[in-house]
């Protein structure tokens, strides 16, 4: 989906007609500043149109690793009560929480899924001595694909006057999204997850809502984040949400992309000993997640890669950590033995029938290794 971003030669005022710089620094009044900051409040709308929301609630950040860590930092200062989180949220929300908040735990059932009942009784619970100051609920969950709740959760949230931040990088640009709509106090996206390039995201940060920045030095992104923008990355960011804006596309292509998913599941389980983790129907169109019996991922992964399959156990940021995935440890699945799949714009129906008679062949192989 990554339909790139315009490019053009020159850098000063002789360049050929039409062209402009990418380095130009937008918060300059030179012909290139001005250029720039037009096309960098093109890609905002282009952003805002596809998640359902205004522009001026779009600051652009590094990536969802930023978002949510600003996002947590935003919603304690100056509030001194708990963080509510599952296990199932990505690391970069369970390592930002207890930096600067007390954390209570939630639970979540078989399928990764928070129970909104819940969130209700930790909030009362906490109402009695130090309100909760956020509320961490995903949108879907990036290892095993199952949608959360948020609608829920951020209305039992409002009744307590909590703030609820959403990490939202597994679903946008692969579900509608109407922010607005939904009320969320506060919403991460990653570009790189949707098409876009690597190295971009946005914070949505709900109308009225004032928060201290996490990056400071600058007044840009309106005071809400200081640095120099990342001009070719919000080009490229915002070059992937018009497309997918486009009438039919983000639902073609999330149909293709649950047809594929669903195939792929179907392959995989039809292996004697492979299951299907997570919630296989109320999911994102682009990821499953299987376990195999008797094998850990590892050599699964290898003998994939050998064949031409790229594939994945646990999430992409604990793929330097030899420890065991605490999203799929919370749902009480083996972390050592659970594979994630996914599918994205590129992927073609043979890359699927690639996988099918692979994974069978890898799997047959090195069970018979170990008998």
């Amino acid at each position: 989906m990554i339909r790139w971003l315009e490019t053009a030669a020159g850098t000063g005022h002789g360049a050929p007609e039409g062209g402009w710089t990418t380095a130009a620094d937008p918060g300059r009044l030179h012909a290139e500043g001005r250029i720039a900051r037009a096309r960098v409040e093109e890609a905002r709308e282009h952003v805002a149109a596809l998640l359902g929301t205004r522009p001026r609630q779009v600051v652009f950040t590094s990536g969802g690793t930023e978002s949510a860590n600003a996002a947590t930092w935003g919603a304690t200062r100056g509030r001194s009560g708990a963080v509510l989180l599952a296990d199932v949220e990505h690391s970069c929300v369970r390592d930002a929480a207890p930096r600067w908040a007390p954390v209570v735990r939630l639970g979540v059932g078989p399928t990764g899924r928070i129970d909104p009942g819940e969130v209700e009784d930790a909030l009362r619970r906490h109402d009695a001595d130090e309100p909760a100051a956020l509320v961490h609920c995903q949108a879907a969950n990036h290892e095993v694909g199952t949608l959360q709740p948020v609608a829920e959760v951020v209305e039992v949230a409002r009744r307590h006057g909590t703030l609820v931040h959403v990490d939202a990088c597994a679903a946008a640009g692969h579900l509608p999204l109407a922010l607005d709509d939904l009320g969320a106090d506060l919403v991460s996206v990653s570009a790189h997850k949707l098409g876009g390039p690597p190295g971009i995201g946005a914070l949505v940060v709900r109308r009225g809502l004032r928060l201290d920045p996490l990056l400071v030095g600058g007044e840009q992104e309106r005071a809400r984040r200081g640095g120099l923008e990342n001009v070719p990355a919000i080009l490229g960011f915002g070059a992937a949400a018009a497309a997918l804006v486009a009438p039919g596309t983000l639902e073609g292509e999330a149909a293709v992309a649950r047809g594929q998913t669903a195939r792929l599941l179907a392959a995989a389980t039809a292996v004697d000993g492979v299951g299907a983790v997570g919630d296989v129907e109320d999911r994102v169109p682009h990821i499953v997640c299987v376990t195999v019996e008797g094998i850990e991922a590892e050599p699964v992964l290898l003998g994939l890669d050998q064949r031409g399959i790229a594939a994945h156990s646990g999430s992409s940021c604990s793929s330097e950590s030899l420890a065991p995935s605490p999203v799929l440890e919370a749902m009480g699945v083996d972390a050592e033995r659970s594979l994630r799949l996914s599918v994205g714009w590129s992927t073609t129906d043979d890359d699927v029938d690639a996988f099918a008679a692979a994974f069978a062949e890898v799997v047959t192989s090195l069970r018979e290794l170990r008998t």
